[in-house]
């Protein structure tokens, strides 16, 4: 869970569930191992023992036969019969493996897998076919006076919407746009746009009566937009009750249909200081959440 292993163990009665170790949406590659010796059951990250679960019951054991079925990329019981919930599909590249020396071909029941790429780096990776959408409501921000967001990447190298909001009930609040034909970047609040030379790093500073955009740490190129709160119902209230996409622009109703997609790889996201994990959004599944090609 927050790309942290964990293992999840039934037999019979007794359900144990146990997470540790380092955490593995860090957009590199890592080799797993999941390994049964008599009573325990081992999992080593990178040829290390991480994750140790014994189990002993003084009921006699049930000596099972039969066929055995292994599942790669999701489960094959009912989420909510697992004792710590999750969503079952994998967001992630696998480019080898050995599963019990099985040679048979898998059943997918996928028509298309998505590719993987050799080289990766940190980020989360858009291909322009589609966007990540987050309830503000369920990101539990603490929102008073002011909020903070952080976006890092080469804006030079993207293209279409970074980041769009709407509050419930009102027109498009917030939509940040780049460009690599111009190389600029253009933030449109209502009826104002500002528009900057592509950056690295882009700082935003919402307060209540005025919006702040810093590139690159450099206060010399500090932007600062006035905000009439009479003007903008709903100003800051879209981080608590509205609708926050990453990689597209927000449409009208709220079926998370979308446009103008981003094609490129943001490296950094943050709200309040905290990261966004896009697998906690509804995301297109062309939208990679941990990983960019390098």
């Amino acid at each position: 869970m927050d790309g942290v292993p964990v293992m999840q163990i039934s037999r019979g009665d007794v359900q144990i569930s146990v997470a540790g170790g380092p955490k593995l949406n860090d957009g590199e590659w890592h080799t797993l191992e999941v390994s049964n010796q008599g009573k325990f059951v081992l999992l080593e990250v990178d040829g290390s023992d991480q994750l140790v679960v014994g189990m002993q019951s003084q009921n006699s054991e049930e000596v099972r036969s039969g066929e055995l079925r292994l599942a790669l990329g999701g489960i094959l019981i009912d989420n909510d019969r697992m004792m710590v919930q999750f969503n079952p599909k994998m967001d992630g590249c696998l480019r080898g493996g050995s599963w019990l020396n099985l040679s048979i071909p898998w059943e997918s029941e996928v028509e298309e897998l998505q590719p993987c790429y050799q080289d990766v780096r940190p980020g989360g990776h858009f291909t322009g076919a589609g966007f990540a959408v987050f309830n503000a409501s369920v990101l539990s921000l603490e929102v008073r006076r002011v909020v903070r967001a952080e976006l890092q990447g080469d804006f030079s190298q993207m293209d279409g919407t970074v980041l769009s909001l709407r509050t419930p009930g009102q027109q498009l609040t917030l939509a940040l746009v780049t460009s690599n034909h111009t190389k600029e970047v253009t933030l449109t609040l209502g009826k104002d746009k500002l528009s900057l030379k592509a950056f690295r790093r882009l700082l935003l500073v919402f307060q209540t009566d005025f919006l702040q955009l810093v590139p690159d740490d450099d206060e010399s190129k500090i932007n600062t937009l006035a905000i009439a709160p009479m003007n903008r119902p709903g100003y800051l209230t879209m981080w608590t009750e509205g609708r926050l996409a990453i990689g597209g622009l927000l449409g009208e109703g709220e079926d998370s249909v979308g446009s103008q997609f981003l094609t490129g790889c943001l490296e950094k996201i943050q709200v309040q200081g905290r990261d966004l994990d896009l697998d906690l959004a509804v995301k297109h599944k062309s939208v990679s959440s941990h990983s960019c090609p390098a």
